[in-house]
């Protein structure tokens, strides 16, 4: 197995940064999701809510960010180190954590609503809620600092779509971290508890990935449809969860890069 692909979201939600290296940080890749867009609450928006978050392209730039959308000017954006701090959440009903605010005219526009830009500047000040140690780090995830999909899962899905006369859909649509392809399909599943050597990295295979209706929003569009959800619904449903994709924990600090071996364990 090696690695076939990977991918950050500086802002929560935003269009995809594709890498041929990155480096792995405790609470995630560098520069995936440590900034978000959020409600006048201070509640993360994410894709769940505007699926025009689609057409936010985000260039990293050193110290900040380039953001470009349609209909409006590009704005550069520093990284907000002296910015005025207040608590945000990933979630609604999930603990709050600090931010510091980095703009609000831009990110009020592009969503239409009241809305303000966020940067995590303290990463190690959210922690990983389940099946990790105490106090590991997380970045503005949903949950976990890194998503791994595995290629061939994939094509299982999309022949069970295809059987049903409905049109694949592209890997994209999971927005993972990192793509790994010469698995057999599903072989994720049996990863979990354990642990994966990825280059010169390890990484525990801490819990999977329950779907939500994100994986119905074309990624390049915003457009929504009703798969590949209904037939992950038909297939990959365990209990109330409906899954593809497992989520990491990294055990260092390293880099990866396309090509990078992969290696399964169980201690």
């Amino acid at each position: 197995m090696r690695i076939t692909a990977l991918y950050t979201h500086p802002v929560k939600g935003c269009h995809r940064v594709e890498h041929d290296t990155v480096r792995v940080e405790p609470w995630g890749l560098a520069g995936d999701r440590r900034w978000a867009m959020v409600d006048a609450e201070g509640v993360a928006i994410t894709q769940r809510d505007a699926a025009v978050l689609t057409q936010l392209t985000v260039t990293p730039r050193p110290g900040g960010l380039l953001l470009n959308a349609p209909g409006l000017p590009p704005l550069a954006v520093d990284e907000p180190v002296d910015g005025p701090e207040e608590h945000v959440r990933v979630f609604r009903r999930k603990p709050p954590l600090p931010a510091r605010v980095a703009e609000k005219e831009w990110s009020s526009r592009f969503l239409g609503c009241d809305a303000r830009l966020v940067w995590q500047a303290d990463p190690s000040g959210r922690s990983i809620e389940s099946h990790a140690r105490p106090g590991e780090p997380v970045n503005l995830a949903d949950g976990f600092p890194v998503l791994l999909a595995n290629e061939a899962s994939l094509s299982a899905l999309n022949d069970w779509l295809a059987e049903a006369g409905e049109e694949p859909v592209p890997m994209t649509r999971f927005r993972p971290n990192l793509v790994v392809g010469g698995a057999e399909p599903w072989a994720e599943d049996g990863w979990l508890g354990g642990r994966l050597r990825i280059g010169a990295m390890t990484f525990r295979a801490a819990k999977e990935c329950s779907r939500c209706l994100v994986t119905t929003i074309d990624q390049e569009t915003g457009e929504t449809g009703r798969q590949p959800l209904r037939m992950l619904g038909e297939r990959r449903r365990f209990g109330n969860a409906l899954l593809f994709a497992i989520n990491l924990i990294p055990d260092q600090t390293g880099e990866l890069r396309v090509g990078d071996p992969v290696e399964v364990s169980t201690g």
